[in-house]
């Protein structure tokens, strides 16, 4: 214990906002640390890793280095004044309301849906209690539903898809408790946009992984790639889930409660006993600190880096490598039905969208101008030489 090192929270003022900055003496394993913390940045003018000046950031700080590092706190000089004037936002609602969303959060639990649906739709049912707060819950009517996408979806320009979330958690809310106004038929969710995804070419993807120094960043990306991995189905793989002799791991209650297995790409090998061997992980097979799971905020962060410093045009993203996974199995003439076993995909629906982007057959279909070039060549005027592009 007296050999921990210590590190130092200091505050100081960058781009118009107050930060909370980590001061500690070179060490690897704090370097570690420090990156592992969700919204962490590291600032190369005043070399420090830094966070939003909140109660939230604080308490993640001293949660994550507890184990590793004394922590003086004495340089923030948190007073009482200081304390209140951070940022930090509650709901004011009364205890009625409190007791039911509580009640709301046990069905759902109940029901057996996902810890982050539960999470998520008690979030936004309680925001929209918390909006009509002066008003019984059940007084509430379906103009307050469109009252409260009006007045915060649409001024917030929150996406359509955090809306379709909303009235999701809405229709069960509403089934769960009868007494409300609200009708079920009048609840409508708005359509998805129907956007393309986006992909890198294989040698984008092969530059991006080798252009990557740090080691564990680099076997998260083959990863990542190499499986058609989702970022949750990352960093909840653990150790015990691979099995190298048989070149394949298995995927454990990934999206839908589903176990899937994937195969391990043999040139991945390598790079993953190097990991394995240098950073030792103890649980699962990408840590933050021994034991714990690696953030995926992490995960977007050096990508995100990782994707500039290779001078991508496009927005990286964790999925953006599944998307590519997918796409180029397509193009190297894998069936669809083998492609949605390996992403998972409950519906072959969801696994259709690669058709769009792939780029085998719809390369080799000949526009109808070329078309019509060459019938005209072979016309009665078979002397004359024709050419679109002069004037």
């Amino acid at each position: 214990m007296k050999n921990r090192p210590e590190i130092h929270l200091i505050k100081f003022y960058y781009k118009e906002k107050h930060q909370i900055g980590i001061k500690f003496k070179y060490n690897k394993i704090l370097i570690d640390v420090a990156k592992s913390i969700p919204s962490s940045k590291w600032n190369q003018i005043v070399m420090l890793w830094h966070l939003p000046y909140t109660t939230k950031n604080l308490d993640l700080i001293r949660y994550y280095f507890k184990d590793y590092a004394f922590i003086n706190e004495n340089a923030l000089g948190l007073q009482a004044k200081q304390k209140k004037s951070m940022p930090k936002t509650e709901r004011k609602l009364n205890e009625e309301q409190k007791i039911v969303l509580n009640n709301y959060y046990k069905y759902l639990r109940g029901k057996r849906y996902s810890d982050s649906t539960v999470k998520n739709y008690t979030f936004q049912i309680a925001d929209f209690i918390d909006y009509h707060r002066e008003k019984q819950i059940q007084d509430l009517c379906n103009r307050d539903v469109e009252l409260f996408i009006e007045d915060v979806f649409i001024k917030r320009k929150l996406s359509i898809s955090v809306q379709r979330q909303f009235i999701s958690a809405l229709k069960l809310f509403i089934v769960f408790d009868k007494s409300t106004q609200i009708e079920d038929i009048e609840l409508v969710r708005p359509k998805r946009d129907k956007v393309l995804p986006t992909v890198l070419s294989q040698n984008e993807v092969i530059e991006l992984i080798a252009k990557t120094k740090n080691l564990k960043h680099r076997t998260i990306i083959a990863l990542l790639y190499s499986a058609g991995l989702r970022i949750s189905e990352l960093i909840n793989l653990k150790i015990d889930d691979i099995n190298i002799n048989r070149k394949q791991f298995i995927i454990k209650k990934a999206k839908g409660r589903k176990d899937r297995y994937a195969p391990l790409a043999e040139h991945l090998l390598p790079l993953l006993r190097n990991y394995m061997i240098t950073y030792e992980p103890e649980t699962y097979l990408i840590e933050g600190k021994p034991g714990f799971k690696y953030s995926s905020s992490s995960v977007s962060k050096f990508l995100h880096k990782a994707a500039s410093q290779c001078r991508l045009k496009v927005r990286v993203t964790p999925h953006t490598l599944r998307h590519s996974y997918a796409t180029h199995l397509l193009e190297n003439g894998v069936g669809l039905r083998h492609i949605q076993s390996l992403l998972g995909h409950a519906k072959p629906e969801t696994t259709m969208i690669y058709t769009h982007v792939a780029r085998k057959d719809l390369l080799e279909i000949r526009s109808p101008l070329d078309l019509a070039v060459e019938h005209y060549k072979k016309t009665d005027n078979l002397e004359q030489k024709f050419k679109i592009s002069e004037k």
